[in-house]
């Protein structure tokens, strides 16, 4: 858990920073970092908030981005099939990227328990925490530019994006969810902007994967 815990220091503190700025007190943060463990979620809801984006976007576009946490789900559930109902949803909750790419692998290779990766993810979930707390400390002592802070949000996301396999599906995907934002952007709709964005970026590559039959053998290996 090592190098991810040290990973989410860099990535807590501006994240706790923004949610300063945005006027949340550390202690409901915390309290979110807690019930509400999602990194590129819980970027999204300070900036779009500082962005003045209509609740209802917030809440639906961190709904779109946190329903990989159900494939994470599914992908892990079949090495808890001998574990109690208690330890299998402590694990399945404390489950993100980083701790679910680590721990795959160690299930994959043999000789690991669900109470060992979830050890795995509860220090990874301290790391965030405490760092999302100092960041909201330092954001409320600090006057810091909130352009720069929110910058890390827009890097975390090109990481992701670069992390995908290259193949026509994808490449559909990116640049239909740009030309979504743009148009929405143009005909006035800033609010819901990114969740049309993303909701046509999928639909296109989802049609052009029916139509062409392009699969994705990396999907198709973990849900077997």
């Amino acid at each position: 858990a090592l190098p991810i815990m040290a990973g989410y220091v860099v990535l807590g503190l501006p994240c706790g920073i923004l949610c300063s700025a945005a006027g949340m007190e550390w202690c409901g943060f915390a309290l979110m970092c807690i019930l509400f463990y999602s990194g590129a979620g819980q970027y999204m809801i300070p900036n779009m908030y500082l962005a003045n984006n209509p609740l209802s976007a917030i809440i639906l576009s961190v709904t779109l981005i946190n329903t990989r946490q159900m494939l994470y789900g599914a992908s892990l559930s079949q090495f808890c099939g001998r574990v109690s109902k208690r330890l299998a949803f402590l694990f399945g909750a404390t489950v993100t990227d980083e701790s679910f790419g680590v721990n795959l692998a160690r299930f994959i290779n043999g000789g690991w328990s669900v109470k060992s990766a979830l050890w795995v993810n509860l220090f990874s979930q301290s790391a965030w925490t405490l760092a999302n707390i100092a960041g909201a400390l330092i954001g409320a002592a600090v006057s810091l530019p909130t352009a720069l802070a929110s910058f890390a949000m827009t890097s975390l996301f090109i990481c992701l994006l670069c992390m995908q396999k290259v193949s026509k599906a994808n490449a559909i995907a990116v640049v239909g969810a740009i030309l979504g934002v743009i148009v929405c952007k143009c005909v006035g709709l800033s609010g819901p902007a990114i969740l049309i964005g993303a909701l046509a970026g999928v639909g296109c590559a989802l049609l052009f994967s029916l139509k062409t039959g392009e699969r994705d053998d990396s999907s198709i290996k973990v849900g077997d």
